[in-house]
């Protein structure tokens, strides 16, 4: 490194400088994951390839040199997991550049690999305030400390897992920060789609829970997917899973919404329609509706449901025909129903419905309604 690049400044200069140059690259690069994810569609891999190439080069050699920089004692633990990170995310963006590794299979990788980078960065959050920006909503950016616990805190708060890493059955569940235990809050579960986890379905939701204050819940199905041909047998799963939250946490048990995707979106009005459901609202994105709906009485228990339906009109697994026809069948069961159909959607996770799902299904979570409680608190704690 030449002396204009720092090569005879203090050491901790050095590193800040080699930290700034990736800094913004790798965010960059995250962000244009979420949008290749968004629109994702067999069609479209060769623009995809393109357009995210010099994104990946661009990572690849900011973070060579971040890597190549030595750390201050103190931050080789911290480059060490910034690294690893970087490293996923760059490998994910290879997955859906190389010509070999483009498809199905290689976007699903590539999914699994941005959410491992997403668990290495979240703790790193409140040494760069930009890492804790991506982990929150706009409406947030101008005060992240608030989203931290308060000095002295006690409650149980944070990422807890039930089960090791990778494996089937189990739960993610993340508590945001800023939880207090003073008044209850809603639940949202969330459920992957086929050949997913929980592990990885977390990250889909985790920023609008720590902007808008919810527990999340990302369960894992015991097999590669829910057992939709015997619903009973992960949906009593789920159901002592919400039970031991509710048990450990203050939640609103008026307020227990419960969505998925694709085949985690079949499974929401399976388990959400069953007898005895601790489920108050239903949001299914690109799912079906099972042919066990009309065999055992579940479509009696649409009646008065708050039901957010989301489908593409791109979907090439399930045709938008199929969603149009389960809009009509729920409306006339008497669902209380909201109809979204995405004209420019593929079957792909629509993470900017996340936000208008939280709106109607708890008003009270809006961006202007939060920050007006979050003013309230502080005039409180002032006095």
């Amino acid at each position: 490194m030449s002396d204009s690049d720092g090569g005879s400044a203090e050491p901790e200069a050095v590193f800040g400088v080699a930290l700034g140059r990736l800094g913004p690259v790798l965010l960059a690069a995250l962000d244009a994951l979420e949008r290749a994810f968004r629109r994702l569609h067999p069609a479209d891999f060769p623009r995809l390839q393109v357009s995210l190439a010099p994104i990946r080069d661009a990572l690849g050699e900011a973070s060579s040199d971040f890597i190549a920089t030595p750390a201050p004692r103190p931050m080789a633990r911290f480059q060490q997991e910034l690294g690893t990170a970087t490293g996923l995310v760059h490998d994910a963006l290879s997955r859906l550049v190389e010509p070999g590794e483009a498809g199905a299979m290689g976007a699903l990788q590539a999914m699994h690999e941005h959410a491992r980078a997403q668990a290495r960065l979240y703790p790193l959050r409140q040494a760069l305030p930009p890492i804790s920006a991506y982990f929150a909503e706009p409406f947030r950016h101008a005060d992240l400390t608030a989203l931290e616990a308060a000095s002295g805190a006690s409650e149980r708060v944070g990422l807890f897992r039930s089960g090791e890493s990778g494996a089937r059955g189990g739960f993610d569940l993340y508590v945001p920060e800023s939880y207090d235990g003073r008044e209850p809050w809603p639940l949202v579960v969330a459920l992957h789609g086929g050949f997913g986890s929980g592990e990885d379905f977390l990250w889909s939701w985790l920023r609008e829970a720590r902007s808008r204050r919810f527990l999340l819940l990302a369960p894992t199905s015991r097999d590669t997917t829910w057992s939709l041909a015997a619903p009973e047998r992960d949906g009593q799963a789920l159901s002592r899973q919400v039970a031991w939250v509710c048990s450990q946490w203050c939640v609103d048990r008026s307020r227990v919404l419960l969505t998925g995707l694709s085949d985690g979106a079949t499974m929401t009005l399976l388990v959400g329609l069953a007898e005895g459901s601790p489920f108050t609202h239903l949001a299914p994105i690109s799912g079906v509706l099972h042919p066990h709906l009309f065999a055992n009485g579940s479509l009696d228990r649409a009646s008065g449901k708050g039901i957010y339906l989301v489908h593409g009109a791109l979907d090439w697994m399930f045709p938008v025909g199929l969603a149009r026809e389960a809009a009509r069948v729920l409306a006339e069961a008497g669902a209380a129903l909201v109809f979204r159909e995405l004209a420019d959607l593929s079957h792909t996770y629509p993470r900017e419905e996340n936000r208008c799902i939280i709106e109607w299904f708890d008003p009270r979570r809006g961006a202007l309604e939060i920050t007006r409680a979050d003013a309230g608190h502080r005039r409180e704690e002032s006095t």
